[in-house]
Order: C-alpha cells, then sequence, then structure tokens
C-alpha cells in the first residue's frame, strides 16, 4: 500500500465519529454551564428552609423532546412499571440501566455536589449521626456496598386521567434525602391538570400541600421522605410525600432524578 493512503482512509471515516463526540461534549459543556450559571446559595436556602424549591430553564426542547422520544428505545431501559397494576396511579414508568445516558450523568453528578451539604446539615440539624459523600461517585459506591446497585432513574408517562398517588422514593436502606423531577412536556399546551404535589404531615396538625406547576425544562429538586423545620425547641421532623395530581387532557412526560440506587 502507497504510504500515506491508510491514514487517509482511517480519518475519512472516523471523521463523522470525531463529529458526534464534539456534539456530545460541546452538550455536556451546555448543561454544565447552564447549571453553573445558577445562583446555589439561594437554591440551597430555599431547599433547606422549604424542602422543595424549582430551578428554571435547565433543559433546553431539544433536550426534552430527545428524552420523550426515546421513550420507547429497547435498549435504554432495565424495567417497566404499569402503575394500575400496582395500585401507584394510573400511567407508566421506565427504569433507566447503567450505563446511564451522559445528559443525565451529567444532571446527577453536578446536582448532587451542590446538594450534598444540605442533606448533611439536616441530619445534624434532626441529630441524626449519618453524613453524605461528597462526591456522587462516593454515594453510589455506598450503596453498592449493601447491595444496592441498580439505577433508580425513571421516566414517567401520564395521559389524559392519569396519576400518581403519595409516596417516597426510598428503595433500600441506604438512600439521599433529597431528588429531583424534570418536566419534559409543557404544561397549559400540551396538557393540562397533572401538578406536582408535595405534602408535609406536620406533627399533631393537618398536613400541608404544595401544588407546583413548573415549566417544560424546569428542574424540583424535592425532599425524599423528611425534613428539619424550627421550632421553638429545636428542629423537629416533618415527613414528606410527593405524587402527581390527575390529568385532565394531554400527555405528560417526566424524568425522575433519584440520587441512591435500589435493590430491585
Amino acid at each position: 500500500m502507497l504510504k500515506g493512503v491508510r491514514p487517509t482512509f482511517w480519518i475519512s471515516n472516523l471523521r463523522p465519529y470525531s463529529n458526534f463526540i464534539t456534539q456530545k461534549s460541546l452538550a455536556m459543556e451546555n448543561i454544565e454551564a447552564r447549571l453553573a450559571a445558577k445562583d446555589w446559595s439561594a437554591i440551597t436556602k430555599d431547599l433547606h428552609d422549604k424542602g422543595f424549591v424549582i430551578v428554571r430553564e435547565i433543559l433546553n426542547k431539544k433536550e426534552c423532546d430527545a428524552l420523550i422520544a426515546a421513550y420507547d428505545a429497547d435498549n435504554t431501559y432495565r424495567k417497566t412499571i404499569n402503575m394500575e397494576r400496582y395500585r401507584f396511579g394510573q400511567g407508566e414508568y421506565k427504569y433507566f440501566q447503567y450505563p446511564l445516558p451522559a445528559l443525565i450523568t451529567t444532571l446527577r453528578e453536578k446536582v448532587y455536589a451542590q446538594i450534598a451539604p444540605v442533606a448533611s446539615q439536616w441530619m445534624r440539624e434532626l441529630n441524626i449521626d449519618k453524613t453524605f459523600p461528597d462526591t456522587h461517585q462516593a454515594m453510589k459506591e455506598w450503596c453498592w456496598q449493601h447491595g444496592q446497585e441498580k439505577p433508580t432513574v425513571l421516566i414517567l408517562k401520564y395521559g389524559e386521567g392519569g396519576f400518581n398517588t403519595l409516596h417516597q422514593d426510598l428503595y433500600g436502606e441506604i438512600y439521599f434525602p433529597m431528588q429531583m423531577v424534570f418536566m419534559l412536556d409543557q404544561v397549559d399546551q400540551e396538557y393540562t391538570g397533572g401538578e406536582f404535589v408535595i405534602t408535609e404531615q406536620i406533627p399533631r396538625a393537618q398536613s400541608k400541600a404544595n401544588v407546583l406547576k413548573p415549566n417544560r425544562g424546569d428542574m424540583i429538586i424535592f425532599t425524599t421522605n423528611f425534613r428539619p423545620v424550627k421550632g421553638s425547641k429545636g428542629y423537629y421532623r416533618v415527613n414528606m410525600k410527593h405524587g402527581v395530581s390527575p390529568l385532565h387532557n394531554g400527555n405528560r412526560h417526566s424524568l425522575g432524578i433519584i440520587f441512591h440506587d435500589g435493590g430491585s
């Protein structure tokens, strides 16, 4: 073979792959830049004080549409749950399998690093002897040491009349006390109803409901199971649950990112 011919052949064939890697890298840089541009001091203060916070415009329309379009992909998910079968509500959700899509991994790792200090602060305020790792990789390894090796990230789909009963996402002995959800459709345009509901079970009082209507691409960070509330004699524990109110019409998709892994 003449000198120079083979390198030219390989460069030609690698160019599309190189372009794909470049586009993928730029996409990750964009999501990282969007996250970095947010006021995390204000976000974590609201999260600490209320147990939830809406962070606007994290995902763009193209990213939301791509996640919805991949809902029927065969090689992306490890399990599909029919919610009616288990009396969880009406709708369907699918658990992603490892390796997770790069976008989801970036969101999981970058947001975890910002909110882990708040999670550890909650434990101190409630006199619970637990401190959460600084990195999400260390959090996953903690789960794996206890037999929780399966990702709990999921995508949910609801049609008209669909809903999700109030619940908590624990999945095992080891859990992180916060999680997040991203809206993938635009409320009041692609669906109506389907509000995100968070309830607080206040000791010796009636429960309080928070009803949220985030836009497409918005991120909600919220309490997985309980949070501290300051009273006259120090902090006390308030249990929290979340769910989705019935859809009046249309279709609603959301991406749920839980930071701990599960056993099943």
